[in-house]
C-alpha cells in the first residue's frame, strides 16, 4: 500500500541516469511529479516515459519537475533515455530501497506467475514536499494528462 497524501514525501538518494547522486530534497521549492514504473524500455513503461517527454514543456511551463524511479541499473536508465530523447531524470533503485519505502514494491502476478515488483504509481508531491496526491494502478496510456490536469 502506498504511502497516502497529505503527509511529508520521504527523503531519499538514489543515481542518477549519469551516476550522480540524486535527493528528492534537491527539489524542495518546487512540485515534482515522481513515478515510479517497472522496466525500462518494456511497452508500457515506454508509453509512460513518452507520454511524460511529449508534456515535458507543460510541465517546465507549470515550474515542476518530472522524475521517474525504478530498480533497473543507471546504465539501463542512460540507454532508455537517450533512445526516446527523455529529458527528465530517471533515477536507479536497484535494491527497490525507495520503491519499499513508498509503498510500491510487492507481489505481483502475469500469465499466471507471480513475482515481486513494482506497482506503477505516481506521487505528485508539493513545493513543501508534502505528498499532495497518489496516482495508483496507473495506466501509462494517458497517464501524464492526468497528471497534468491534477496540476490544474
Amino acid at each position: 500500500m502506498p504511502i497516502s497524501a497529505n503527509v511529508p514525501a520521504p527523503d531519499f538518494t538514489l543515481l542518477d541516469d549519469t551516476g550522480v547522486e540524486r535527493r528528492l530534497s534537491d527539489y524542495r521549492g518546487q512540485p515534482v511529479v515522481l513515478y515510479f514504473y517497472p522496466k525500462d524500455d518494456t511497452p508500457g513503461c515506454t508509453t509512460e516515459a513518452c507520454a511524460f517527454r511529449d508534456a515535458y514543456s507543460e510541465y517546465t511551463q507549470a515550474g515542476v519537475a518530472v522524475v521517474g524511479i525504478s530498480p533497473d541499473k543507471v546504465k539501463s536508465h542512460a540507454k532508455f533515455k537517450a533512445k526516446y530523447q527523455l529529458p527528465f531524470t530517471l533515477l536507479a533503485d536497484e535494491n527497490h530501497a525507495v520503491c519499499e519505502l513508498y509503498g510500491v514494491w510487492g507481489r505481483k502476478k502475469f500469465m499466471g506467475r507471480e513475482y515481486d515488483g513494482v506497482f506503477r504509481t505516481t506521487f505528485l508531491i508539493g513545493s513543501d514536499g508534502m505528498i499532495v496526491k497518489v496516482f495508483e494502478n496507473v495506466k501509462p496510456d494517458g497517464h501524464s494528462q492526468e497528471v497534468l490536469a491534477a496540476l490544474k
